[in-house]
């Protein structure tokens, strides 16, 4: 059943001067708003979050800890000791913990301890882009070209530029691909957040700062753009590319990522980004829009083949909920999905049935004129939960089983019987 009036349209938005944009809900992958957003455009340091990614899953898989030790070798060494990248300042013949090059690399956005990690995981950073490419096709990047670990042009890298790549190559992300990739860091390893939420640290000696002027807590006159719930994720910027940013903030249990790219300034940036948060947390609400237990009326109930009752009452499994626009709650309806393969050909499930057994899904359809598309696969966004048996039904025992099959037989007859008949006049 549909409430209200679906022909309702609702025109608060949001307007971002940036080339490509996106905004996803977080939890359910829905894509709230874009911009361009399928346009490939270098990254910058954004490339940074599928290093990240990959030492996560490293550290997961048992092949390095967050205590593995390693020394600096000549390439990352040769990147920090350049003053135009402003890094870290590295010492070789000194061991280094994953813990202390992972910090620097996604606080401060420091390159050579981002090669030195690749170095440490693939044994060289050409190998280690392999890997890039390899789990960009495996979550689902639609549009990606890794070239290196760091997201510096090919050309910064000299004689040093990744093996299997071409030396004035560049790394490629759409705002799409950048958003999907933020959606599984933020996912498979939350504990990624609880690193690039850190303000300040010290490394070395030396206190080094996060270069997301958003986060809560900033020192100085970087407090003034402090957001309210961010805690990461990561910025960049080169020539090529522009200033980007891919943010991510939490607010009572609901968070949005957004990721914007080549905008005007650095402080445009977080400034576009805002706007776009803004929108999410203004404009959208959590809502459970349909119970556990919930039945369509005229619709819950199932015929049962074989069993002891004629029927099963069946419901939704879990409660139905999706992030709502304001205004929008009422644009909103359910509809059954069973699946053919409990159904005999007459669309009946057979007995025995268990008590919470599942028959098929309970789907979330939304009327509204908005286009709704999910992140992950790309098409409309679809909410579904379990659709199941709010009781058992037990088979009939052989006797009825019997009984009904001759009285099935003798019906046939007499209808047979009655056709005939009725072909005579």
């Amino acid at each position: 059943m549909i409430f209200g009036n679906p022909g309702i349209t609702y025109a608060a938005t949001v307007e971002v001067e940036a080339e490509s944009a996106i905004l996803v809900d977080a939890e359910t992958g829905k894509i709230l708003f874009e911009k361009e957003a399928d346009l490939t455009l270098p990254p910058a340091s954004m490339t940074k979050m599928m290093t990240e990614y990959l030492v996560l899953e490293a550290i997961e898989e048992g092949e390095i800890s967050w205590d593995t030790t390693t020394q600096i070798s000549d390439y990352p060494y040769s990147i920090s000791a350049d003053p135009s990248f402003s890094g870290v300042g590295l010492t070789q013949n000194q061991d280094y913990t994953v813990r202390e090059l992972y910090e620097a690399m996604a606080i401060n956005s420091d390159n050579a301890t981002t090669i030195a990690l690749a170095e440490l995981i693939a044994g060289s950073e050409g190998a280690f882009v392999k890997m890039m490419n390899k789990k960009a096709a495996e979550l689902g990047l639609p549009d990606y070209q890794f070239v290196n670990s760091t997201g510096l042009s090919n050309s910064n890298l000299g004689e040093n530029y990744p093996e299997g790549t071409e030396p004035n190559a560049n790394n490629l992300l759409s705002a799409r691909s950048a958003a999907l990739l933020a959606y599984h860091l933020v996912n498979d390893y939350p504990e990624a957040l609880e690193i690039t939420s850190i303000t300040t640290t010290e490394f070395d000696g030396q206190q080094i700062r996060n270069w997301n002027w958003m986060l809560p807590n900033m020192p100085g006159y970087l407090a003034d753009y402090g957001y309210e719930g961010m805690d990461g994720l990561k910025t960049g910027w080169t020539d090529l590319a522009g200033y980007c940013f891919t943010g991510t903030a939490e607010r009572d249990g609901q968070r949005f990522i957004s990721v914007v790219m080549k905008t005007n300034s650095e402080e445009a940036r977080f400034q576009e980004t805002r706007k776009l948060l803004d929108y999410g947390f203004k404009q959208f609400e959590q809502k459970e829009l349909f119970p556990a237990g919930y039945q369509i009326e005229g619709e819950s109930e199932v015929p049962v083949a074989k069993g002891k009752e004629g029927t099963v009452e069946i419901e939704a499994a879990e409660d139905l909920t999706t992030p709502v626009k304001n205004g929008q709650e009422d644009m909103y309806e359910v509809k059954y999905n069973i699946s053919k393969e409990h159904l005999d050909k007459d669309g009946n499930l057979t007995a025995p049935i268990k008590k919470g057994e599942k028959i098929g899904t309970v789907e979330l359809v939304y009327n509204g004129e908005d286009n709704y598309k999910n992140l992950v696969t790309g098409k409309t966004q679809k909410t579904a939960v379990d659709l199941v048996t709010t009781s058992a039904v037990e088979k009939s025992n052989w006797f009825m089983l019997m009984v009904g099959g001759v009285g099935n037989f003798f019906s046939d007859i007499f209808t047979s019987a009655m056709d005939m008949v009725k072909g005579w006049f």
